[in-house]
């Protein structure tokens, strides 16, 4: 028999009732607002980062495919170095995490820069954007351990999940506005710059929020006695899944921010790619807004694999679009598409992943939306080089149609894992109760 657990942590105020979830009683959630605006701020310049070094390498060697190359290794290096900062701040806090990891990227960007701008060989900004990428903060993956925490079992874990879509897609739409805007019309230097100095400071701003951040060893016994060390997030089957879901996602991103660039470009307007990429990312936004207020009966993986279908069919048709007008709208139905597989797929990480392997799990995620998108950024640059116009559109087509494929065949391992519970029966017994 299913039963429903509900709890609530000190310091929280999260209502149990059965009344319907919103935005409104989640941001009335007793001290999110201390992590949630430092943590906005400190997750705006991930939006500029790709794009900011794809104009600005491809202004100083005038390639496409060395600058998708140049940010496919910053992408890279993210993706596998983003797990391990989880892991590392699952184990020792988060604090300990980013003060570090700001410093160290804000210098790795300035390199970055100098080298760019020093007309250095591509072998040298390989070697710059190593560090660069592996060490962007976490900031996404730890916003949502801290929602996991002030929420644990509540309904409005949903709610969170597609709140937190929405903020992400909101640095999306400024991010590369703004990016942009700096590279076209301040300096091809300016982009890059204002990211490595906006995480120095939204960083260290949101590292001093201790209050908020999970207890390190958060996965201890409910008597306070056991401390289990947490396997990896890596080892839950339903993990793996979602990262080729995720790696689909990414390639969505990556080949649209090469591909506007291009077609920009290509019609004399270079300052309309923010535009266009705004119009995708708003899509993404909004559709992440009507998401969170809606209350689901459909569970969640059925959920997932009925909006990635629609995420490849809506992506499928971006390379046959020849117009601003056409490219725009297309391009928005994407994003419309693209925000309820990622807010599902979050989602499910509570139901398949232990609260001591959450920061990780989420980091998988993210960097598997940062390898999906250097990919892309790297194969889209080089159809652009070499085909026509438009080429590297095909790039999101076939990375959202591969991983449909992948998803629709191990959909099972996604079914939430069975959670036992030690319940005291007097004194020197204990009897194990299955909680679904």
């Amino acid at each position: 028999m299913a039963s429903t657990v509900t709890s609530e942590s000190p310091g929280t105020s999260v209502s149990s009732s059965p009344s319907r979830p919103g935005y409104g009683q989640l941001l009335r959630t007793r001290g999110v607002w201390a992590f949630l605006l430092p943590g906005f701020a400190a997750r705006q310049p991930f939006a500029m980062l790709t794009i900011s070094i794809v104009l600005l390498v491809q202004h100083t060697t005038g390639s496409y495919g060395a600058a998708g190359a140049v940010a496919a290794v910053t992408g890279v290096s993210l993706a596998l170095f983003a797990p391990f900062t989880g892991r590392l701040a699952d184990r020792h806090g988060q604090r300990a995490v980013l003060l570090p990891g700001v410093l160290v990227h804000t210098l790795a960007g300035l390199s970055l820069t100098a080298l760019a701008l020093s007309d250095a060989p591509l072998w040298a900004l390989f070697v710059a954007a190593v560090p660069t990428g592996a060490s962007v903060p976490q900031i996404g993956p730890m916003v949502r351990a801290r929602w996991g925490v002030k929420l644990q079992d509540s309904p409005l874990m949903t709610t969170a999940a597609a709140f937190e879509s929405v903020t992400d897609e909101l640095t999306f739409v400024f991010g590369p506005l703004l990016a942009t805007a700096l590279c076209t019309a301040v300096d091809p230097a300016a982009g890059l710059l204002t990211e490595a100095a906006l995480t120095l400071v939204g960083g260290l701003l949101f590292a001093a929020q201790r209050g908020t951040q999970p207890a390190v060893g958060a996965d201890a016994g409910v008597d306070g006695h056991a401390r289990v060390k947490p396997a990896s997030a890596l080892s839950v089957p339903g993990v793996r899944v979602l990262i080729v879901a995720f790696l689909g996602i990414g390639a969505v991103f990556g080949g649209m921010q090469v591909s506007l660039a291009a077609f920009s470009e290509s019609i004399g307007e270079p300052g309309l790619n923010g535009v266009l990429y705004g119009t995708f990312a708003a899509g993404n936004m909004l559709s992440g807004v009507v998401c969170g207020a809606i209350a689901w009966k459909v569970a969640p993986r059925r959920r997932l694999v009925v909006a990635y279908a629609a995420l490849g069919l809506a992506a499928s048709g971006l390379w046959a679009a020849q117009s601003v007008v056409v490219l725009a709208g297309v391009g928005l139905l994407v994003g419309v598409c693209i925000a309820p597989a990622l807010i599902t797929g979050y989602t499910l990480v509570d139901g398949l992943v232990p609260a001591g392997a959450r920061t990780e799990a989420f980091t998988w995620l993210t960097g598997a939306v940062a390898l999906g998108q250097a990919a892309a950024v790297m194969v889209a640059g080089q159809l652009e080089d070499r085909l026509w116009d438009g080429a590297g559109f095909l790039v999101p087509m076939g990375g959202t149609l591969l991983a449909l494929a992948t998803l629709v065949t191990l959909r099972s391992r996604l079914s939430p894992r069975v959670v036992s519970r030690t319940v005291a029966r007097g004194v020197g017994h204990r009897v194990p109760v299955a909680v679904d």
